[in-house]
């Protein structure tokens, strides 16, 4: 079974073919393209909406095109189309969507639309053969959330932010301390030359018995104390951000030890696996707290491969695969979504078997 899929819910324009055989269910990534818009973007600091979707219509043909060739499959051998409908930037995922709908109907193959989340959260399974159940930390530029991944097309939301994602948090404070985008990576940077204990900042929830996150009032935070030492020096910006960096790895760790321990209450016998997620998951110093929680817990970490953590073809074609070898496909009239959860509740809207 081979798949195209199709991402540009944000600014990459993505399209990557995976195979996925019938029998064992293990799969192989045949191609996997991506374009990123960063240049685009950098003069406005961040990611300008109408430019995003514009950069997608000029460039997807291009990249569909370049992933059948590096796959040496041609698009009429393919099984089926997959293209992300939401969550993300409405504009972008109208692109992709409205591309793939074409080409399903154009070459008469079915129609797989793909929750973005969940594309996130079957990449595992496609890495490292993960069997259901397993826990899944999402923490990217657009979503930080505990899901209990119990099968395909079903979820449970165990926690969620309530104001900014984590990526948006770093985003913002690169952007406040002048650091340009893409923010994460070059807070990271700095604060290795920093000292983590200058600042104290809050950890925001962490008082509260439940597993949502909130980095809003720590990103305040982060704008005052930069504030009152006005200017900065080199050592002062490296400072902060080792100090911001040392306070999302405890929220992010404290959080994750919490949800370990209700994966073995509600799931009594099942060996736990944390499976993380997204761009954050990037990021060494939070990568290396986890680690410590689940070797405390006697519980796997899996992190599937950065480039398949961050927005990507091959994460879409993935799911399409899954869902399709379950017999679920949809129709041609499946709506874009800007918003969608990831939720059992939600996961059936648009599909048919």
């Amino acid at each position: 079974m081979r798949l195209l899929g199709i991402e540009t819910s944000c600014d990459e324009t993505a399209a990557a073919i995976v195979d996925r055989d019938d029998l064992s269910g293990h799969g192989a990534i045949l191609s996997n393209v991506v374009r990123s818009q960063l240049e685009e973007h950098a003069p406005y600091g961040g990611v300008v909406p109408e430019l995003a979707a514009r950069a997608h219509v000029s460039h997807l043909d291009h990249i569909i095109g370049r992933a059948a060739e590096e796959a040496g499959v041609r698009l009429a051998e393919l099984d089926g189309i997959a293209a992300t409908a939401g969550p993300g930037l409405i504009g972008g995922v109208l692109v992709g969507l409205t591309t793939a709908k074409a080409l399903a109907a154009a070459l008469g193959k079915p129609l797989l639309a793909i929750n973005h989340l969940e594309a996130h959260a079957l990449t595992a399974r496609l890495t490292d053969g993960l069997e259901f159940p397993y826990l899944l930390l999402l923490v990217s530029g657009g979503h930080s959330q505990f899901v209990l991944v119990k099968d395909v097309g079903a979820y449970e939301r165990w926690g969620t932010t309530i104001d900014d994602a984590l990526g948006e948090a770093f985003d913002k404070v690169a952007k406040l301390l002048g650091l340009g985008v893409p923010g994460g990576p070059e807070v990271e940077r700095r604060a290795t030359a920093g000292d983590p204990r200058r600042f104290r900042l809050p950890r925001p929830l962490l008082k509260e018995d439940r597993l949502d996150f909130s980095f809003s009032g720590l990103k305040t935070a982060v704008r005052l104390a930069a504030e009152d030492i006005a200017p900065l020096s080199e050592q002062d910006v490296a400072d902060i951000c080792a100090s911001f960096q040392l306070a999302v790895t405890d929220i992010v760790t404290t959080r994750a030890r919490a949800a370990l321990a209700r994966f073995r209450v509600a799931l009594a016998g099942v060996p736990p696996t944390l499976v993380v997620a997204g761009g954050v998951a990037a990021n060494r110093a939070i990568g290396a707290g986890l680690r410590a929680v689940t070797d405390a817990l006697d519980a796997r970490l899996v992190v599937p491969p950065i480039p398949l953590c961050t927005d990507n073809g091959v994460m879409v074609a993935w799911a399409g695969a899954e869902r399709l070898a379950l017999g679920q496909a949809d129709d041609l009239t499946v709506a874009a979504k800007a918003r969608w959860p990831l939720d059992s509740a939600d996961m059936g809207l648009g599909h048919a078997d």
